[in-house]
């Protein structure tokens, strides 16, 4: 939760209060049980997480303390050995997120006007292909 935590104060200032409190409370209910796969540093300390649903990027978060330096792109290297096309979605106003998927060659394959869970945050739908 505190990867979580920080990635998004980090990166969603866009987000109402109300809805950051709604959205953690949903996170942790499930992050607890979650099949993630983790991003550990030189002492073996968690620095960023993916859940990834078949090939289907349901959630990547890294520490914004460990930022640009390879978490990410570790993950992702990761779940492509095993799926050579991904799907995301990425919140329209994380602009960080969207500059991160595009250089990993993550092209737009559609939009959306609301999140997943009916809220008025705009998303990217992304695709890496093969």
């Amino acid at each position: 939760m505190a990867i979580w935590r920080g990635a998004v104060d980090a990166t969603h200032d866009f987000l109402s209060d109300a809805d950051r409190v709604a959205i953690e409370a949903e996170v942790a209910r499930f992050l607890p049980t979650a099949p993630l796969l983790l991003a550990i540093d030189a002492d073996d300390w968690p620095i960023g997480f993916m859940l990834l649903d078949e090939s289907r990027i349901e959630a990547l978060f890294v520490d914004p303390h460990h930022h640009g330096r390879g978490a990410g792109r570790a993950l992702l290297a990761h779940a492509l050995t095993h799926h050579p096309v991904l799907d995301a979605d990425v919140n329209a106003q994380n602009a960080q997120a969207a500059g991160f998927y595009a250089r990993m060659g993550f092209v737009p394959v559609g939009e959306s006007d609301r999140d997943g869970q009916g809220r008025p945050y705009p998303l990217i739908h992304l695709r890496r292909p093969a």
